[in-house]
């Protein structure tokens, strides 16, 4: 390997990649999956191979994609997120905090977008309790 392709992907491997809160928008009707990563190059590379290889997760997405095309979805940055080289910082929790956002904000649920709807944390302590008493 040359030196100049050694560097290249060690400069790949050291840098850092940008991080935020994404969606993937159907042109044609405006619906929207929103989701977030601390890696949007590879998150979109991701939800592309799986939407053209049939194999989506969000079965409400990948019908729309097979259906309509590749050529009427975009995928976006919404809100691009800088690392702090602060002590403690955790950028996860920043992530988790702006997707939360965004989702509150487009409500991408049901006829508006193929998000499902978060539990509250009372729903999950509710799901938590009667996990716990079936046991």
């Amino acid at each position: 390997m040359t030196d100049r392709k050694k560097q290249l992907k060690q400069d790949y491997v050291q840098g850092s990649r940008p991080a935020g809160v994404f969606q993937i928008r159907n042109t044609l009707n405006e619906k929207v999956f929103v989701g977030s990563s601390t890696n949007l190059p590879g998150i979109f590379n991701r939800h592309e191979f799986q939407l053209k290889a049939g194999g989506h997760p969000n079965k409400k997405l990948q019908a729309d994609w097979n259906e309509l095309g590749a050529e009427n979805f975009a995928f976006e940055v919404l809100e691009e997120i800088k690392p702090q080289e602060i002590a403690n910082y955790d950028l996860k929790a920043d992530l988790d905090f702006f997707e939360d956002l965004w989702l509150e904000k487009l409500a991408p649920y049901d006829e508006r977008g193929y998000n499902e709807k978060k539990m509250t944390r009372v729903e999950r302590l509710k799901m938590i309790a009667e996990n716990r008493s079936r046991d």
